[in-house]
């Protein structure tokens, strides 16, 4: 008989080894015992596959449904239970007839952490086991007591479906038969002091919900046909730091929305946004977080589900055809992704398994003062598994071509945004995150090791060194960093009066002291025209008309600068108010000229930029850029030179940020000839007042600025002129 402390287990809900109880067990005398609990049966009986027939029916061993017998057979064999409920008969399989679904290698790897891919075992996926179709189910709580899958399937009963703690890992593990793609589930999961948790949604889902609903959904996982092999053979040259890289920055739930004011589909976006970003010359579109969120106002960035495409927008074929298109029409595809901190949503990470299982225990490394979320515990290995894990998936599963790492400063600083004592200091007694140190670098490596051709940036708002520098120089290992210091200076800079802008020289040409530093871009991203920073033509000085010059003259000077090219939606127009996550972008502004001006120059400073060698080769070394005169504070003008590669034409940029004309002004040029206006920010195409050099000047033997050349210019008021070498 089976043994009564394992049918009260059972029955209560409490048993952390369900397969050695349910399903087929040999007893001591050789013979098979056969046990079931199914709490809604009126009566069950066994159903051999092999001779097609009901064999026996099973006792009632206690009033909950758990039914059992003893069979007058030794082997084991294949069955169904036919079960009756309300007076109807049907047969189904057994979930306790199939083995827990992890394997020793994979436990293995999941316990020290190394598993590159645990997203394909853990979660829920569709699978086919000894013929009969259904889905497996795994998940991480080594502190539970129990854990049960629950959904529809069930009425969200915990009793039926109870998970198996394999080898005591702490990984949980059940194969629920004749389940298929679309069922809604959570885990329900009992504390170890005998406490029932708020249903939480499983940490590896590939599909979610659309809030304010918040199960997860078993994804068909359809088998893909993916149409970009081109691109992938060709991205490594696209991406390098070589490269041109200009990227339009999106969130896809304001970017543009459909005549309902509903969100566009991924398929919709790609049939829209694709276009549009080809037109406007960007080499790459930058998402903000796609990754499943249960707030629209944290806009992606308090993330729950870390491997499922937001159902805003679609499920998870829809996001590969739109990266699938992305890549046909030779456009890289970047994504924000959130391993700082977390949101405390009670079906989320918080607590998972009642105790601080993700997340530090102290809040004084757990709790984020300024977001109100939690943070995650960098040194726990299966923490940091799943984060590496949860980041490198969108490069396999999605083909994207880069990760784009939000707050790092967050992550590096055991004192972030903490005053005295509301931090422990690491084991030297210093500020530094340790653990987040080894995980960022440990993320990289990985990163780089095992898709090759994509990158990731950091965005880092401090000096922290070696940001974008290899691991084993002692960096952190990104690709790229955000330039914030260039992007503060130069914004606080453009906002002053042109005539007080001479007192404040220096915050245009200080970012030139350590351009080179890192492998930078240069960022005007969605967090400069929010919370009341206005947009970008709102931050600019002067009347109407000033103002649009001044915003010419700062893109100019942005494009023409050493770094790859970041710009938010809707600044490539100049919208008016600051951005609303709410609402579509105000697309009816470019119905105004300034606006469609503004469009125009954003689309050819891109095409200017790509055709230029010089203006991208040598963007993250000192040798592709030199200062002609960074001094010239009276006038508030700039000059300099970039340079490519060999070979490659140089470049002269001269920047007006004052008000007045400047007529035969003179500056060095590195070479003799005829040097070519490449842009002028002036031009009336963009709304300028058309002040300029006829196309072009050539040089005269006059030394200047240490050059042995030099060119006589006019240099229009708050504005940028391009200048190449005609060979």
């Amino acid at each position: 008989m089976t043994d009564i402390n394992a049918i009260n287990g059972i029955v209560s809900a409490q048993h952390n080894q369900p397969h050695q109880v349910l399903g087929l067990q040999t007893n001591d005398t050789g013979y098979i015992t056969i046990s079931a609990f199914l709490p809604y049966a009126q009566s069950v009986s066994v159903f051999a596959k092999n001779t097609k027939k009901v064999i026996a029916t099973l006792n009632k061993l206690d009033d909950n449904g758990f039914y059992s017998k003893k069979l007058r057979r030794k082997k084991l064999f294949d069955y169904q239970l036919e079960v009756t409920v309300n007076g109807k008969k049907s047969r189904i399989e057994d979930p306790f007839a199939f083995a827990p679904t992890l394997g020793e290698l994979d436990l293995h790897l999941l316990r020290e952490g190394n598993h590159l891919h645990p997203y394909n075992i853990l979660g829920a996926h569709v699978k086919t086991i000894n013929g009969v179709k259904g889905v497996s189910f795994a998940v991480w709580a080594p502190n539970a007591k129990r854990v049960s899958v629950v959904g529809e399937f069930n009425n969200w009963d915990g009793r039926c479906h109870p998970l198996t703690n394999q080898d005591f890992s702490g990984y949980w593990s059940l194969f629920i038969p004749q389940l298929s793609a679309g069922e809604l589930y959570k885990f329900e999961i009992l504390d170890n002091d005998g406490n029932l948790l708020p249903l939480k949604a499983d940490p590896y889902g590939l599909q979610a919900q659309f809030r304010p609903e918040t199960a997860s959904i078993v994804n068909a996982e359809k088998h893909y046909k993916w149409q970009d092999k081109a691109w992938l053979k060709a991205r490594e040259n696209r991406n390098s730091r070589h490269a041109a890289i200009s990227i339009y920055e999106v969130h896809l739930g304001s970017w543009q929305r459909d005549q309902n004011d509903d969100y566009l589909n991924y398929r919709e976006l790609a049939d829209k946004l694709i276009p549009y970003t080809l037109e406007m010359g960007f080499t790459h579109i930058q998402l903000m977080p796609v990754s499943e969120f249960p707030y629209d106002g944290s806009w992606g960035y308090q993330p729950v589900g870390l491997f499922a495409p937001s159902s805003r927008f679609g499920d998870a074929d829809d996001f590969k055809y739109f990266v699938d298109q992305c890549h046909q029409a030779n456009l890289g595809v970047l994504i924000d992704w959130v391993p700082g901190h977390f949101p405390i949503d009670q079906h989320g990470l918080a607590q998972f398994d009642g105790t601080h299982l993700y997340e530090h225990a102290d809040p004084r490394q757990g709790f984020h003062p300024d977001w109100n979320t939690l943070i995650y515990n960098y040194g726990r290995t299966e923490v940091a598994n799943f984060l590496r894990a949860s980041a490198l998936h969108w490069l396999d599963r999605f083909h994207v071509d880069g990760i784009r790492v939000d707050a790092v400063a967050s992550m590096l600083y055991l004192d972030y945004s903490r005053k005295e004592g509301e931090w422990i200091p690491n084991e030297h007694g210093g500020r530094e995150n340790l653990e987040a140190v080894a995980f960022l670098q440990r993320f990289n490596e990985e990163l780089y090791r095992e898709y090759p051709g994509t990158f990731s940036v950091a965005e880092e708002s401090t000096s922290w060194p070696g940001v974008s520098k290899p691991t084993d120089a002692g960096g952190l290992g990104f690709g790229y960093k955000w330039n914030m210091g260039w992007m503060n200076d130069t914004l606080e800079y453009i906002k002053r009066e042109p005539v007080h802008r001479k007192h404040h020289h220096n915050e245009i040409s200080f970012g030139l002291v350590y351009a080179f530093d890192e492998n930078f871009i240069l960022p005007i991203s969605h967090d400069e025209v929010v919370h009341g920073k206005g947009s970008m033509i709102e931050r600019m000085p002067g009347d109407a008309w000033q103002q649009f010059a001044n915003l010419r003259a700062y893109y100019g000077f942005m494009w023409s600068h050493p770094g790859k090219k970041l710009l938010f939606m809707g600044s490539e127009f100049a919208q008016g108010p600051e951005w609303n996550f709410e609402k579509s972008l105000e697309w009816h502004q470019l119905d105004i000229h300034w606006h469609s001006q503004i469009q125009q120059l954003v689309k050819d400073l891109n095409r200017v930029y790509q055709a230029t060698p010089a203006l991208y080769q040598h963007d993250c070394e000192h040798q592709g850029f030199s200062w002609l005169d960074h001094e010239n504070a009276e006038q508030s003008v700039y000059s300099y030179m970039r340079f490519g590669q060999d070979g490659e034409a140089p470049v002269v940029v001269i920047c007006n940020f004052s008000d007045q004309v400047y007529q035969n002004f003179t500056v060095g040029v590195p070479e003799q000839g005829h040097y070519q206006e490449l842009l002028n920010t002036d031009s009336a195409l963009y709304g300028g007042s058309n002040q300029g050099n006829f196309g072009g000047v050539g040089s005269t033997n006059t030394p200047m600025h240490n050059q042995a050349q030099s060119i006589e210019v006019t240099v229009p008021p708050l504005a940028t002129l391009i200048f190449k070498l005609e060979k």
